[in-house]
């Protein structure tokens, strides 16, 4: 299939998965043209059957907002005629989703290009319920030729908070667990490891704190692999509590699976997730995650067998999570191979891709 692919180019986990399936996807022959506005960060270069398209937003003085829907709607069009495209993947709902219709209608006269839409999270927890986006997040969904969720939550809470009747498909996030393994021997010194875009909802302090705690039993070591609003709130934080010295901020990282054998634990200790794809690539890796148990994350992480699940803000029961793996070596090869094991079973790509491939071959017969 030749297919086109729109999503946000930064790190945030809607854009890392769409970029990933498209390489997946290449991978298995088929041919993926990405549209949008930067090349997408896990994208690389050179590899086969991937192309780049970029939306380019010129700057009237007329408009105070640059009109980007507009002129990705154009460009989504336009490559959708002259590439022979059969579909457009986009993923996450505004304002992609009404771009593809757009474009979809642009072409009505010629040749019927259908859309799929995949909700990540944000775009339905949080912008999505935003009485300014609410009504053209549900028109969107109703719109689209197909659409799926990256969990049962997500499914759910869009049926629940916009009403909507129509079949979601849901296609869970998934690794590479030929890229993503684990290291040859487990790392020497304790270490903790946080991966995120540090916005508040990923309550990137809360890894200080159980640094702090932790260092009182264990001489651990933090690694936070990201940046975002809360990091210079964190960095003060660290300094507070005495362990700044024992905290590394990496910035932003665009090859996470070397980083993650570097780490025993990985701390994810979020107000919500929808699925929480760092998890999935730290257990791939034979990382152990300690995460809170709130939107899909029970989805992905079976609390002590492959990981551990604690109340959002619980920063004590977290805290003793980590010093049983550091201080059990039994226990912490136990959960090790059980989180690889979960990956591998029912998240590896292996598995994963083709669900989209089918579901993409009846958005096409439908």
């Amino acid at each position: 299939m030749r297919i086109g692919v729109t999503c946000y180019p930064t790190y945030g986990g809607s854009g890392i998965v769409a970029t990933e399936l498209g390489l997946e996807l290449a991978a298995r022959g088929h041919e993926i043209h990405f549209i949008t506005y930067a090349s997408p960060i896990r994208m690389g270069s050179g590899a086969e059957r991937i192309h780049y398209h970029e939306v380019e937003v010129s700057s009237y003085p007329l408009f105070q907002y640059p009109p980007y829907c507009l002129a990705l709607a154009s460009r989504m069009a336009d490559v959708a005629e002259t590439q022979r495209l059969d579909l457009l993947h986009v993923h996450y709902a505004i304002p992609h989703s009404i771009a593809a219709m757009l474009a979809q209608q642009m072409m009505a006269g010629t040749r019927r290009i259908p859309f799929v839409t995949t909700l990540h999270g944000t775009d339905i927890t949080l912008v999505g319920t935003d009485p300014s986006y609410f009504p053209i997040t549900r028109f969107s969904i109703e719109k689209s030729d197909g659409v799926t969720s990256i969990s049962d939550y997500l499914c759910a809470r869009t049926h629940v908070v916009f009403g909507v009747e129509r079949h979601i498909r849901v296609i869970r996030n998934f690794v590479n667990c030929r890229l993503y393994r684990p290291p040859a021997e487990p790392p020497k010194e304790p270490t903790l490891l946080h991966v995120s875009n540090f916005r508040p909802v990923k309550r990137i302090q809360d890894c200080i704190r159980i640094l702090a705690r932790v260092r009182k039993d264990v001489p651990a070591r933090l690694l936070m692999a990201g940046d975002g609003p809360e990091r210079s709130s964190a960095e003060r934080l660290a300094r507070d509590l005495g362990v700044c010295e024992h905290v590394r901020f990496l910035g932003k990282q665009d090859h996470v699976e070397r980083l993650f054998p570097q780490a025993h634990i990985l701390l994810m200790p979020s107000e919500l997730e929808s699925f929480g794809l760092a998890a999935l690539e730290a257990m791939a890796c034979g990382v152990v995650p300690i995460a809170t148990n709130a939107g899909g994350v029970p989805e992905l992480i079976t609390n002590w067998e492959d990981g551990f699940l604690e109340a959002v803000g619980d920063v004590e029961n977290q805290a003793q999570r980590v010093i049983e793996v550091l201080t059990n070596e039994k226990e912490h090869l136990r959960l090790s191979q059980a989180a690889r094991l979960k990956a591998e079973n029912h998240f590896d790509t292996l598995r994963v891709i083709p669900q989209y491939e089918a579901f993409y071959e009846e958005v096409l017969r439908s």
